[in-house]
């Protein structure tokens, strides 16, 4: 079985961390840095700021440009009852105007021509960089059939807000600039006199794009900070968390491999996190698993050598049975084999038992048993099967306290019979066994007692071991596997129990029986 599991599953690489990247530490950089990017994406973008940037800026321009055009309304505006704008005064006043490099100020009469221009008005020039001299003789390069796109332009935009100025209403837009390409935002106020319209003042910013890209920049040595602690936290994880998984996931392997019989790795475990108690975990179960093994292992050699001594008593009878001719001495021979073969028998099925043990008591749940129930019913069983001169067995017990107490009842009920049936072996004829049944301090302690010979001193703790036989003279000899003590100790043991053996005394000191006393947690106990 182990040859064919071990074929059917493909073997892991083993790799070293410098030829083999965590995958844990990639998966960790890669979510920090993908929180990160759409934590920096979304300050870059800044929709939210731009438009209300956009509204703020246009907020601003219309105040402004309102205060103008009263202004010109007061001071170059003439005429009643039609009114009439004065073009040079109204020059002039946007000329003495202190307006800001990144503002202009345009004037346009009530048919749409213009007026005046805080640019114009202000000298400035638009300068733009010169393409490359040409070489006599030297054509422009284009691809053919391919002609450069035209420069946006925003006079069909400005057309519209200077028309709709005209009807009485302000209005406002963000258009592209037909110079320099950026975004330019834009108000267009009525200037009217005696409810009628005779000028339009557009007001005009470009400075939209320079203010998102003076946050920007000031958010850079930010999202340079948050880059370094992300990168930093993620070759932390990786070296505190991904690389210690990995030294148990190769501890694990030498032990699956056979290199080693358990996880020992002291510097994680003694880590005062999840890792660390994932270590002990670990160290722990394969420690589990090291002692199974050993006791498997001392257990084959055990049955291996108590099922060699019936065998090679049955091959001496049977090779000397070829060459007996006496009756009788055939007839002894015969005895001895069919005694031999009951022995074996016996030895392979508590052997088979005492495997399926650990399995039988992980698979079957734990319930409440009635301990008063249960060992009543075994006493009754022994006296109605009670032969001339078998000893009595007799329950004694307070009868109302049932002793209930959490296991499982065919286990517990094995140990008990174990018990009984060595107690009886040793009794002596007519004898008696008492079951005592006794609660102590949220326990509760069954005690087996014979009035046989006793057990040497050195003798109570081995007794528990495999295989220990020690039968009173004149016992039937292969009688017993020396098994049933052993099994009886290892079933209390998976209930949180107690199991020990101990001699009877009278009252001079002298030895009177054997006792074994079995102390288990009762139900609802602490």
């Amino acid at each position: 079985m182990v040859s064919v599991t071990a074929t059917a599953r493909p073997e892991r690489e083993e790799a070293s961390p410098q030829s083999s990247p965590s995958r844990i530490g990639r998966l960790i950089v890669i979510l920090n840095l993908a929180g990160l990017a759409v934590l920096i994406g979304g300050a870059l973008l800044l929709n939210e700021l731009r438009q209300g940037l956009v509204e703020a800026r246009i907020q601003s321009l219309r105040t402004e440009g309102q205060l103008i055009a009263n202004v010109i309304d007061r001071a170059a505006t003439v005429g009643d009852p039609e009114p009439l704008l004065v073009a040079d005064q109204a020059s002039d006043i946007l000329q003495s105007l202190s307006m800001p490099r990144s503002e202009r100020v345009r004037l346009f009469d009530a048919e749409g021509r213009t007026i005046a221009d805080s640019f114009v008005a202000a000298d400035r020039v638009e300068t733009s960089e010169l393409p490359r001299a040409l070489k006599p003789g030297e054509k422009p390069f284009a691809f053919p059939g391919f002609a450069p796109p035209p420069k946006p332009s925003d006079t069909k935009e400005l057309d519209r807000e200077i028309a709709v100025a005209l009807t009485g209403n302000a209005t406002s837009g963000v258009r592209i600039s037909d110079s320099g390409g950026g975004k330019v935002v834009s108000v267009s106020i009525p200037i009217e006199h005696v409810r009628d319209v005779v000028a339009v003042l557009t007001l005009e910013a470009s400075d939209v794009d320079q203010i998102i890209t003076a946050e920007r920049m000031a958010l850079l040595p930010f999202i340079f900070i948050a880059v370094a602690v992300n990168l930093f936290s993620s070759f932390a994880f990786t070296r505190f968390i991904a690389h210690p998984v990995r030294r148990l996931s190769r501890a694990a392997d030498s032990v699956r491999l056979s290199q080693a019989r358990a996880i020992a790795l002291p510097d994680i475990a003694d880590r005062k996190d999840e890792l660390g108690d994932l270590a002990q975990s670990l160290e722990a179960m394969t420690h589990t698993l090291s002692e199974r093994m050993e006791a498997i292992e001392r257990f084959a050699a055990d049955v291996a050598h108590e099922i060699r001594n019936p065998l090679t008593s049955i091959r001496s009878a049977v090779e000397t049975l070829e060459l007996v001719q006496d009756p009788n001495a055939r007839a002894r021979l015969l005895a001895i084999l069919k005694q031999d073969v009951g022995r074996l028998d016996r030895l392979i099925t508590d052997i088979s038992n005492a495997s399926r043990l650990d399995a039988e008591l992980s698979r079957e749940p734990s319930r409440p048993v009635s301990l008063s129930r249960l060992l009543g019913d075994l006493t009754q069983l022994y006296d109605a099967i009670r032969r001339e001169d078998e000893p009595h067995v007799r329950l004694i017990s307070d009868e109302r306290d049932t002793f209930t107490v959490p296991g499982r009842e065919v286990p517990l009920g094995q140990v008990f019979r174990n018990l009984v049936d060595n107690a009886r072996s040793f009794s002596p004829p007519d004898g008696e066994v008492r079951v005592i049944l006794s609660r102590d301090r949220g326990r509760v302690n069954v005690a087996v007692e014979d009035d046989g010979p006793g057990m040497p001193q050195e003798s109570l703790e081995t007794v528990f071991d495999r295989f220990y036989t020690s039968r009173p003279p004149g016992a039937a000899f292969g009688g017993n596997s020396g098994l049933g003590l052993s099994i009886a100790r290892q079933i209390i043991e998976a209930h949180g129990g107690q199991i020990r053996a101990e001699n009877r005394l009278g009252p001079g000191g002298e030895i009177t029986g054997a006792k074994f006393v079995v102390t288990l947690p009762l139900a609802g106990s602490h």
